[in-house]
C-alpha cells in the first residue's frame, strides 16, 4: 500500500505497554478484568434502564446511550491490547490501523457530544422543570444522540485523512498499545506541522465547546439550586449532577492532559499510562458511578432483583 511518494510501511509493530514477560502476565489479568468489569457493567446498566419503566426519562436515556459508546470505547482497544499480551503478534495492518484510529475519536467526540447533551439535560430538568417533558421529548433525545454521532463522524473523518495523508517511512514500529497521533506522528518521515495543527484545532474545538455548554449548564443548575429553600430539595438536585460531574471531570482532565498540550513535552511511558485510563478504566468506572451515586438507579437495581431475578431463581 503507498500513501504520497516516500510511503512503504504497509503495517505496523505495537510494541505495548512493556516487554516484560512477568509483567504482561499481570496486565493481561488486569485488563481482562477491567474489559471484563465493563462489558458487565454497562450491559447490566443498559438493561436495568430498559426494564424499569421508572428509569424511561430522557435522562436515563442518555445515560444508557453513555453505556453502549462505553462498551464500543473499550472493545476497540482493549481485544488488541489482550492479544499483544497473550501472543507474540504485535503486528496491525495498515487498514486495520486506520479502522481502529478512526472508531476511537469517533467514540471520543461521540462521549464529549454526549455529556455535554446531559449537561444540558440536567439544565432544563432543574432550571425549567415544567417544560422538562415538553423540551426534553423522545424526539428531540433522539436527535440530540444522532446529532452527536454525526459530530463525531465529521470529526473522526477529519482526524484520520488528515494522520494517515502523513508518509511513514522511517520506521512501522509504535511505541504504543494502539494506533494514536503520537507514536504515528513519531514514526512519520513528513513534515507532521499541518497534522499537528489539524488535530489540535479539531481537538479544541470539540473540546472547548462542549466544555462550554457543560459550565454554562451547570452555572445555572448552581444557582437554581441555591434558591431552593429546603435542604433536602438541595442534596437531591445536588445528587441528580454529581455523578455527571465526576465523569466529566475524569474524562475532559485526562483529554486535556494526552492531546491539548505540546508535543514537545510528551513521554511515551506518560502517554501510555493516561491512555490506558481514558480508553479501559474510564468506561468501566462510568456505570459504577452512576449507580453508587444514583438512588433512583439503586432502587431501580432493588426492585429488579427482588421482583424479577429472586422469583425466578425460586
Amino acid at each position: 500500500m503507498a500513501l504520497g511518494n516516500y510511503t512503504t510501511v504497509t503495517g505496523f509493530i505495537l510494541q505495548g505497554i512493556t516487554e516484560n514477560p512477568k509483567l504482561q502476565i499481570i496486565l493481561f489479568m488486569a485488563f481482562s478484568f477491567i474489559y471484563f468489569c465493563t462489558l458487565v457493567g454497562n450491559l447490566g446498566m443498559i438493561m436495568l434502564i430498559r426494564v424499569d419503566p421508572r428509569l424511561h426519562t430522557s435522562m436515563y436515556f442518555f445515560l444508557s446511550s453513555l453505556s453502549l459508546l462505553d462498551i464500543g470505547y473499550s472493545s476497540v482497544i482493549a481485544p488488541k491490547t489482550l492479544d499483544i499480551f497473550s501472543t507474540e503478534t504485535k503486528d496491525i495492518s495498515f487498514a486495520g490501523c486506520v479502522v481502529q484510529f478512526f472508531f476511537l475519536s469517533l467514540c471520543a467526540n461521540t462521549e464529549l457530544c454526549l455529556l455535554a447533551v446531559m449537561a444540558y439535560d440536567r439544565f432544563v430538568a432543574i432550571c425549567k422543570p415544567l417544560l422538562y417533558h415538553v423540551v426534553m421529548s423522545r424526539r428531540v433525545c433522539i436527535q440530540l444522540v444522532v446529532g452527536s454521532y454525526l459530530y463525531a463522524f465529521a470529526n473522526g473523518i477529519a482526524h484520520t485523512s488528515s494522520l494517515f495523508s502523513l508518509s511513514f517511512c522511517h520506521s512501522n514500529v509504535l511505541d504504543h498499545f494502539f494506533c494514536d497521533i503520537p507514536p504515528l506522528q513519531k514514526i512519520s518521515c513528513s513534515n507532521t506541522r499541518i497534522d499537528e495543527l489539524v488535530h489540535f484545532t479539531f481537538a479544541a474545538i470539540a473540546t472547548i465547546v462542549t466544555i462550554v455548554i457543560i459550565l454554562v449548564s451547570y452555572t445555572y443548575i448552581i444557582f437554581a439550586i441555591l434558591r431552593i429553600r429546603s435542604s433536602e430539595g438541595r442534596r437531591k438536585a445536588f445528587n441528580t449532577c454529581a455523578s455527571h460531574l465526576t465523569v466529566v471531570a475524569m474524562l475532559y482532565g485526562t483529554l486535556f492532559f494526552m492531546y491539548l498540550r505540546p508535543s514537545s513535552s510528551n513521554s511515551a511511558d506518560q502517554d501510555k499510562v493516561v491512555a490506558v485510563f481514558y480508553t479501559l478504566v474510564i468506561p468501566m468506572l462510568n456505570p459504577l458511578i452512576y449507580s453508587l451515586r444514583n438512588k433512583e438507579v439503586k432502587d431501580a437495581l432493588r426492585r429488579t432483583i427482588y421482583q424479577k431475578i429472586i422469583p425466578r431463581c425460586m
